[in-house]
Parts: C-alpha cells; structure tokens; sequence
C-alpha cells in the first residue's frame, strides 16, 4: 500500500478531453485495466484530480503491482493511491518482496535498465515478462512510463 509517482503527460491517452467527470476518468481508468486480462471484478478505482485510489482485492500479489502500473500510466494521472489487497495471500511462505518500480528516461531500453538494476543487461527478459501484458514488446517503451522492477530469484 501506498502512493506511487508518475509523470502526468506520459502513458496511454483515455481522456478525450479534460472536461470528463471523475467518475467517467474512473470507469475508463478500470476498463483500460480489465483489458489487459486482469480481473476488475473486486476492485474500485476513484479519480480526484490527476490521483487514483485503488480499492478492493486483487488474486496476486504480482497481478497488484501490475494493476497499479496499468492504472498510473495513463496520461493525465500523477500518482496513483494503493489500497489493494491480495485475496489469498500464502499463509506458510514468507511474503514475496516488496517490488520496485523505475521510470523510463530517455534514451532508456529494458537491457540498460537490466544492467542498472541487476548489473546484467541479459536479464532484461525479466522486467520484460513481469510488464507484460502492459508491454508487448521489449523494444517499445516510453519515457515517463512506470515499469515493475522484479526482484532477482536468489
């Protein structure tokens, strides 16, 4: 839980025009997740300005940080509020760590952002995977956009 930082002008365009009301910005906001695949059934999303609250429950904890980046990089928001929780969380295993996440920068690519974060640019594959469905191709991304960073398997 807490509140994640984004760039306002960079991400996917789902407000036509600045006049929408924030419950229309809300509902577009939880259509462009659902269209990833990700189920929106238990989650509520509230627009206030250019911050979303999520609310309510997600299966996994990295369906979570997917459904937060999915919602943040959306032009027009800034941050966005987590309060999801994970319907089932393992209840023998130690919890999964806390994931980071990285802005793009220009002149950035997931083999530079690898070899930053994990000191090997080969393991650019896995921040690739742990974006998708949001990323569909590791050559295209953009600056200001939020990625998951996963950690290292050990």
């Amino acid at each position: 839980m807490g509140l994640i930082s984004f760039i306002k002008n960079a991400g996917e365009k789902l407000f036509k025009s600045e006049e929408k009301k924030e419950q229309e910005k809300a509902e577009l906001i939880k259509s462009h997740i659902s269209k990833f695949g990700f189920d929106t059934t238990d989650i509520q999303v509230k627009v206030d300005d250019d911050k979303v609250t999520l609310m309510g429950s997600v299966d996994t904890v990295e369906n979570k940080a997917k459904v937060v980046v999915t919602a943040g990089n959306v032009e027009g928001i800034a941050s966005v509020d987590d309060w999801l929780v994970v319907k089932h969380p393992p209840v023998v295993a130690p919890p999964p760590p806390e994931k980071q996440y990285y802005t793009v920068k220009k002149g950035d690519y997931l083999s530079k952002i690898a070899k930053e974060v994990y000191g090997n640019a080969n393991k650019y594959n896995i921040i690739f995977e742990a974006n998708k469905p949001m990323l569909k191709d590791p050559n295209l991304i953009y600056p200001g956009q939020v990625l998951v960073i996963p950690p290292l398997e050990k």
